[in-house]
């Protein structure tokens, strides 16, 4: 949902030459309650809703203009509506947010059972103390991305190899006033553009490529077969996931895993058995019920496109007001 008054205002703007900037400030000083908002002391550093407080969370952090960042924490069970929204605070750091939160009583937090969250040390501390009974979870989604990561490192590695060999042609060429002509694959990618052509279908699963990326994937992976060892171990994560398992079962696969980890070599898979080992509990937490911060993820598209209606966030407070009417 998105604010109908911001649209009508282009549009009044567009068809009819009204100013839309006079209207929307009429409505912030005269026709909304702006003026008399319960949260508009606090609002540029805080806003809580603890009548929105439920059992199963997410938190998150989101930016609202020039990459400031708030921390968000929002109710599973609104699904993105009215009521999702139990708190908001300027920046990431712990102990801010922990202060916003201990206005709920220990009583009213300790009904949380589940809390979603990404692998960031601040959210985990904030979880940790404010939410004492409730289990952590580790979203998936964030565990998965580090192993792509991984593998575009070893991309982008080699198409650097890549340009400067190409560089290095041009080079030689020009001293001996000849034309340099890139080699080419029988898909008619040269070795630069095959590298950088492959970025999108690294990301996918064998099964989901179209024609023409299983053609580029065979010619990936003959010339360089350590980004198909990669990209295997990448979707061999993403295939224990998928899977619905106990989490005895699924400790079991990652075990396993582990194991092909070590045997490949890779230092960057090697550093994210680490991370695994460090978030060992909440990462498997996600077997017991399946949850994801999917549902922050998608409040956060929500509040990126009101910030598009509005054309940035230049009135931070008004800004908040009106998306809390909406979502809180």
């Amino acid at each position: 949902m998105l604010d109908n008054f911001s649209i009508n205002t282009q549009s009044l703007e567009k068809h009819y030459g009204i100013k839309g900037s006079l209207l929307q400030k009429q409505y912030k000083n005269n026709i909304s309650d702006f003026k008399e908002w319960n949260q508009k002391a606090h609002a540029k550093e805080y806003l809580l809703f603890p009548e929105n407080l439920g059992t199963y969370l997410s938190l998150d952090e989101t930016a609202f203009s020039n990459g400031e960042l708030y921390t968000i924490l929002t109710n599973k069970a609104a699904k993105g509506k009215k009521g999702s929204v139990i708190m908001m605070v300027k920046g990431t750091r712990a102990e801010n947010v922990m202060r916003v939160l201990r206005k709920i009583s220990k009583e009213e937090r300790d009904i949380v059972k589940e809390i979603t969250l990404d692998m960031a040390s601040s959210m985990n501390e904030i979880a940790r103390k404010c939410f004492t009974k409730a289990n952590r979870v580790t979203d998936r989604f964030h565990v998965q991305k580090l192993t792509y990561d991984a593998v575009q490192e070893i991309r982008i590695r080699h198409r650097w190899v890549a340009l400067d060999l190409e560089n290095e042609g041009y080079r030689i060429a020009k001293l001996n006033n000849d034309r340099y002509k890139s080699e080419e694959f029988e898909n008619g990618d040269t070795r630069k553009q095959l590298l950088a052509r492959s970025r999108y279908l690294l990301f996918k699963h064998s099964s989901k490529w179209s024609e023409s990326q299983k053609e580029r994937a065979t010619i990936l992976f003959r010339e360089y077969p350590d980004l198909e060892k990669a990209h295997k171990l990448a979707m061999g994560l993403g295939n224990i996931y998928e899977q619905h398992i106990t989490r005895g079962v699924a400790n079991t696969k990652m075990a396993l895993w582990f194991q092909r980890v070590e045997q490949s070599g890779f230092q960057s898979f090697k550093t994210i058995k680490r991370t695994f080992e460090t978030h060992h509990d909440s990462i498997m937490n996600f077997f017991d019920n399946r949850s994801t911060n999917a549902s922050a993820e998608s409040f956060n598209s929500k509040i990126k496109d009101f910030r598009r209606v509005f054309r940035g966030v230049k009135d931070i407070e008004f800004f908040l007001f009106r998306l809390t009417n909406i979502f809180a």
